[in-house]
């Protein structure tokens, strides 16, 4: 069972990824942007965060510099789940610290093996 910190604007996506996780058995804290994001990452401190990219005020890209520029936060995985499949969003994702990469509309099967790779990674 893994701590998953989700950070999503969207409601209908929220209520997805939580869904999902909480079947296979994940315990899940929800943020509604990034800027209550990093703040739980800091005092929950979970096992694994999903990010959405487009967040308003403040995005997942700056979200995810923050959290591995901090040392209580940066050693926790954190995936990136978007709508954009470009090469050239997941070569900045992957630049910017992310560990793992989902696209939206969000695979219950995909999610769960992405989250189960960050997770072995880690450990």
């Amino acid at each position: 069972m893994c701590r998953v910190l989700i950070i999503e604007d969207s409601s209908v996506n929220m209520l997805l990824e939580a869904a999902v996780l909480s079947r296979s058995g994940h315990k899940t804290f929800q943020a509604k942007d990034a800027v209550e994001g990093v703040r739980m990452a800091q005092e929950v401190h979970p096992d694994v965060i999903l990010m959405d990219l487009g967040l308003p005020q403040l995005d997942g890209f700056a979200a995810t510099r923050i959290l591995k520029g901090d040392p209580a936060t940066k050693d926790i995985p954190i995936i990136a789940v978007t709508a954009s499949e470009t090469r050239a969003d997941k070569e900045q994702a992957a630049h910017d610290g992310f560990d793992g990469y989902v696209t939206k509309p969000i695979s219950p099967r995909a999610l769960m093996v992405e989250i189960e790779a960050v997770a072995r990674k880690s450990n």
